[in-house]
């Protein structure tokens, strides 16, 4: 099996975790506070990850906490968003809400650094906006305070994707990620902390949500994601990681039943075009053809 293969398959595998996430987080609300999960989600997933790049903690600096801190702190806001938008939402809204970081960042790097986003990302913006509108819009106009907060999550992403490249170039990426899982969680505890009251799950049921999260949807994630981008292509790797929203509505669908309506349906799918027509490269498929056809 080729190595861009294997890394293509490692990515679609943390997509499908990503994709679990929502609906786990959902349900492990249901016996713990957000902060408190927050908490022992990054905690457990830092002293793993930890554990298996120990190594590359010998490299740490200043200026590797430093940006830890930096990205930490953004991160942190992105899961407040993440957790409470999922709380209030459905399962499926948050899925489709949550990818919106991929049109976020265009806008974002047109606004603060100055690069002028390529047509297909403008016409992916406004299908985009005709999408949420669809998706979140209720009879009265009104839109949910959970989709409001899923949407702020991704822009809050978006935000951290934006910074992570730039302060990557500079010091030890892994380093850099894992004491960033430390950080999150610091700051989760010591919210839960000043205004819940933290605690350690008392069933086993919120035990094992708690460790899928903090072990497949984390620290997994975050270390094959890690590895796999190094062995293909960012196209690939955005288009594998636009199918979380459909892992999503699929997990709540056979494990909860949620639907969602029509219109709902019909706004999904342009969101899901719109991250589409941002993340394909389609003039390299294009050549790709081409010369293939040639040859």
């Amino acid at each position: 099996m080729k190595l861009q293969l294997k890394a293509d398959l490692g990515l679609l595998l943390v997509t499908f975790f990503w994709g679990a996430s929502i609906l786990l987080t959902k349900i492990g609300l249901e016996g713990i506070e957000e902060y408190n999960l927050i908490a022992l989600r990054f905690i457990i997933a830092f002293l793993l990850s930890g554990l298996i790049f120990y190594k590359h903690l010998f490299k740490v600096d200043f200026k590797t906490v430093k940006y830890a801190f930096i990205l930490a702190s953004v991160l942190f806001i992105v899961y407040i968003f993440a957790t409470f938008g999922t709380k209030y939402t459905s399962v499926s809204n948050a899925g489709f809400l949550l990818c919106l970081t991929v049109i976020f960042i265009p806008i974002l790097s047109a606004i603060f650094l100055k690069h002028i986003p390529e047509k297909k990302v403008i016409v992916g913006i406004f299908l985009t906006i005709i999408g949420i509108g669809l998706l979140t819009l209720t009879s009265e106009f009104k839109i949910g305070n959970g989709d409001i907060f899923c949407i702020l999550s991704a822009l809050f992403y978006a935000i951290h994707v934006i910074i992570t490249g730039s302060v990557t170039k500079h010091v030890n990426s892994i380093a850099l990620g894992v004491i960033q899982l430390g950080f999150v969680g610091l700051f989760s505890l010591i919210f839960s902390f000043i205004i819940e009251t933290p605690k350690l799950p008392s069933t086993t049921n919120s035990w094992l949500i708690i460790l899928a999260l903090s072990i497949f949807c984390t620290a997994i994630a975050f270390i094959v994601q890690v590895i796999a981008q190094q062995y293909t292509t960012p196209t690939h790797t955005g288009l594998i990681f636009s199918l979380e929203p459909v892992f999503s509505a699929g997990f709540a669908f056979v494990f909860t039943g949620e639907t969602l309506t029509g219109k709902g349906y019909l706004g999904a799918t342009l969101i899901l075009v719109s991250v589409l027509i941002a993340e394909v490269d389609f003039k390299g498929l294009l050549r790709v053809g081409v010369r293939r056809n040639v040859e």
